[in-house]
Order: structure tokens, then sequence, then C-alpha cells
């Protein structure tokens, strides 16, 4: 599918990844993208969801209610709640619209808790996901389910793409809402503001992740929509394996932060390991992430520097 002449809605385009898809949609050529605010249109009711896809060729469905770990487990109702009537009711009037091609952000908290690594897109119906991210998981596995039974039932061009954990220039750095790498970049912030020689992280350390750069995050978005389309997910990662704890010392690295970095037990490690597999993706749609880990990590922390006086 060519998107240049689509008519295209970004949801959650105020957010982080949707400011940077609809960037890089500009980028390549694509003029006519929409992407109204949550005040314009509540995507949890009907019918402004019906409202916001008229006219419209193609729907990137960003819009939802996440954040770390800590927000996950004071708001796990909300949280399921908004994702569920949100993506149900959009993927719904989208059908009834005539939409040409409905993407469907997923997310990797989907995948059972105990997976092999890396996550291959067959496997995420084998287990329940980690307690401390269900909510949004399943939350994002009916959208799933969603999108292939309208495919079946209706012929409605509809995928899911899971990208890894996303990060970047302007992430939410808000310690109380924000994921991992821009939590532990917020508290360093924070030790060396204050002349404190320690900051204090979730759980072991020893759980491990692979983080995507927003950039890769969108380009990826961007092929899957011109170049997928079936009814299995697929994902997009780095397939780069790194524990909290090495992460946290790199960080510190860059930041010249010579503290000591404490962990708390008490709390949850979440998902033991998380890596997903970029095999499909590269074959399907020509997916390869171009920013490294270590280079993504240091466009991120200058960013934010530059933009909170450090």
């Amino acid at each position: 599918m060519n998107l240049k002449n689509k008519r295209i809605l970004v949801t959650g385009g105020s957010g982080f990844l949707g400011k940077n898809l609809v960037k890089k949609l500009e980028e390549v050529g694509v003029s006519n993208v929409y992407s109204p605010s949550s005040e314009e249109f509540d995507l949890r009711k009907q019918t402004d969801c019906e409202r916001v896809v008229k006219n419209i060729d193609v729907v990137f469905h960003l819009a939802g209610n996440s954040g770390g770990i800590a927000y996950m487990e004071k708001n796990p109702a909300s949280v399921f709640y908004d994702n569920v009537m949100m993506g149900t009711q959009l993927l719904h009037e989208a059908k009834n619209e005539n939409v040409e091609k409905f993407i469907g952000l997923g997310t990797v908290c989907s995948y059972p808790k105990f997976s092999s690594i890396p996550f291959l897109e067959d496997e995420i119906w084998n287990g329940f996901p980690d307690e401390s991210n269900a909510p949004y998981g399943i939350s994002k596995k009916i959208m799933l389910t969603q999108s292939d039974a309208y495919r079946q039932q209706f012929g409605f061009n509809s995928i899911t793409v899971i990208p890894t954990n996303v990060y970047g220039p302007d992430d939410n750095f808000h310690i109380e809402t924000s994921g991992v790498i821009p939590g532990i970049i917020s508290k360093i912030s924070n030790a060396i503001k204050t002349n404190s020689n320690e900051i204090v992280l979730w759980g072991d350390g020893q759980a491990t992740r692979d983080f995507l750069y927003v950039n890769d995050a969108s380009n990826g978005m961007i092929l899957a929509a011109e170049r997928y389309d079936k009814a299995s997910p697929i994902n997009l990662g780095a397939e780069y394996e790194i524990s909290i704890k090495e992460l946290s010392t790199t960080i510190s690295k860059i930041m010249k932060f010579s503290g000591q970095i404490k962990w708390d037990s008490t709390k949850t490690n979440g998902q033991p390991r998380r890596c997903v597999s970029n095999n499909k993706a590269e074959k399907e749609i020509g997916f390869k992430p171009k920013i490294s880990l270590n280079e993504g990590l240091e466009k991120t922390i200058s960013w934010f520097e530059s933009n909170n006086g450090i």
C-alpha cells in the first residue's frame, strides 16, 4: 500500500510514539495526516469513534492508557477498561466506515510470562502474561482477537504490530508513570541535582529487556502499513537482550553518575526475560533497526539534559 495519497488517522498522536510517527509519515511524503487530541475525541465513547474515522483511508491506532510497572499496579482496572473500549470500538467503526487498513499497536506485555527467547509471534497464545502488566497485555490480546475475527468474517484489513520497549527523546520522564529507561534517567538526574550519592531501582536488576529506539519503531510501523496484510501479529525489536542492572550501569556512565545503585527487592522485577524476534519483520517487511542501544541512549540522554537544564 502506498500511503502518500491516503487520508491517515493517527490516534495517540500527541503521545511519545504517536508524535514521532506523525513526523515520520510527513518525512516520507504523506501530506494528509490527521491526529486529533483526546479532548476532541474520547475514544472510549462509541460516538466519538464513529466520528473520528469519517473520510479516513488508513488508521494507526496508538492511543492508549499505559505506563511503567508502578503505574500498571496502581491502575489495573482503568488500564484494562480504557484500552479495551478504545480498541474494540475504533476497530469496529473503522470497519463500518470501510477504512482500507487498520494498524493496531500491540504490546510485548501480551506475551506469556515464561516464553522462549526471542519471543516468536506464534507463541503469544501459549500462556498468561506477567501479572504486573496482565490487564494491559490482555486488553491488547482482545484487540488482536477482534482483528482476526473481523478479517475472517468481514474481510477487513486489520493488522497488529508489536514493538518491544520503545524509548528515545521526548519520552515520558515522569518517574511515577515512566518506563524503564526514562525512569532510570530521571532518577539519576534527580540524584545529580540534589547531590545524592545513590538511587534506588525496583527489583534486583536481573530481569532482562530489549529496547527499540523510537525512530526505528515508527519506521517499522510505516513498513508494516505498506507491506504487511496478515492476521498474525508482527514484532518489531532490536534482538539485543540486556539486564536492567547492566542497563542502569550503562546509563550511569553516560550521565557521569558515580553514586551507588541500590535495588529494592521487595518490588517486582516484572517479566523475568523479554526479547522479541525480528525474523518475521525482516522477512515480511524488510525491517532492521538502525540505532544501537548505546547510540540511542546517548541521543536520549542528550535530549533530556538539553531540555531539563543539566
